[in-house]
């Protein structure tokens, strides 16, 4: 029997893998995020291994005669050559809305699969690592509509300082590539590699 296991607390990726029907746990990983990437897309697959190789080390006595599937994901928004994580205040999010809106930008999430056999060693399992972009286009925002939306405080956690599933959704003119990237987690990628590698 494959155990699933979400590295992450993100209710977004939790919502995303009950919508495919997956039973998981969750094994939190709190480690320091820490980057030796330049390039968007190697830094979110550098922090999606970190992520599930905590999450390997929380949960490994358990399952032991389990295969045990472990998913670590990040996503960053980057602008231009300039990376966007979360902010650190309300003016950082304001700051990032400002050179987003109106413009086109993208949204990288990196996925960590860190897969151990039944009665496999820990030194012997797989890990598969990919990464997904999606182009964002924006609409205009006014300094008024940016600082009622950072009002909200929906910004304050988010890559990017927005949520295109919640209140920001009224300022998206459309997306090029997968929804559900921007959104945190590439469900229909990551249900294909579980497909292909039979571990559904």
């Amino acid at each position: 029997m494959v155990k699933y296991i979400l590295a992450s607390g993100s209710p977004r990726r939790r919502e995303l893998l009950e919508q495919a029907g997956l039973s998981f746990e969750i094994f939190k990983a709190h480690g320091e995020e820490i980057i030796t990437k330049q390039a968007p897309a190697e830094i979110v697959e550098e922090l999606s291994l970190a992520k599930a190789a905590e999450a390997a080390k929380l949960c490994a006595d358990r399952h032991k005669n389990d295969t045990v599937v472990i998913i670590g994901a990040d996503t960053i928004v980057a602008h231009g050559n300039k990376i966007m994580g979360k902010p650190k205040d309300k003016e950082d999010a304001a700051a990032m809305l400002r050179q987003l809106q109106g413009d086109t930008h993208q949204v990288y999430t990196g996925v960590t699969l860190i897969i151990r056999s039944a009665g496999q060693l820990a030194q012997d399992r797989e890990i598969i690592t990919f990464h997904e972009k999606t182009d964002v286009h924006m609409y205009e925002m006014t300094p008024d509509q940016i600082a009622a939306y950072v009002a909200t405080g929906e910004p304050m956690d988010k890559a990017g300082a927005y949520a295109i599933q919640g209140k920001c959704a009224v300022y998206i003119r459309g997306i090029s590539g997968d929804y559900n990237n921007v959104v945190g987690l590439p469900l229909a990628r990551l249900m294909h590699v579980f497909f292909e590698r039979q571990l559904i």
